[in-house]
């Protein structure tokens, strides 16, 4: 078992807004992957600039803040085998025009920004982005 891993997944405010959050929890779910972990919540700007900071600076940042800061989101923590792969295979490509039929980006996804949800891309993001949302809340 030493191959389960634990990856972030967060449903944007527009997935949450339109109902959704239902569809994309059992997508994940019927890949294998486990909520080990779910909150909704409205993050703050300086929290939304936190979190993606590697990306500030680019053309896309202020957008993506405005964007993430403009309703609630649902972050989950989910486990599974190969857990981080996994969740982006379910998630499709970044940009919704691009993503596979099936995928909940091709399904829920509007645009490069309000594309459904974010995922981890790697372990140590994962690790990262679940100490962002989940650090002091239990994780089963």
């Amino acid at each position: 078992m030493s191959d389960v891993t634990r990856t972030l997944c967060v449903i944007k405010p527009n997935a949450v807004a339109k109902n959704h959050i239902g569809e994309i929890v059992k997508l994940l779910e019927a890949a294998d992957l486990r909520v080990a972990a779910l909150r909704m919540t409205c993050p703050s700007r300086a929290n939304v600039e936190a979190f993606y900071a590697e990306h500030a600076g680019k053309l896309f940042f202020g957008e993506l803040v405005e964007f993430m800061t403009s309703g609630p989101v649902v972050a989950m923590v989910l486990e599974g085998r190969g857990a981080v792969k996994r969740c982006r295979d379910v998630m499709g490509a970044t940009n919704p025009a691009e993503a596979a039929e099936g995928t909940i980006r091709a399904q829920f996804g509007e645009s490069m920004t309000a594309n459904a949800v974010h995922g981890s891309d790697s372990a140590e993001s994962a690790a990262r982005e679940i100490g962002f949302y989940f650090g002091g809340f239990d994780i089963f």
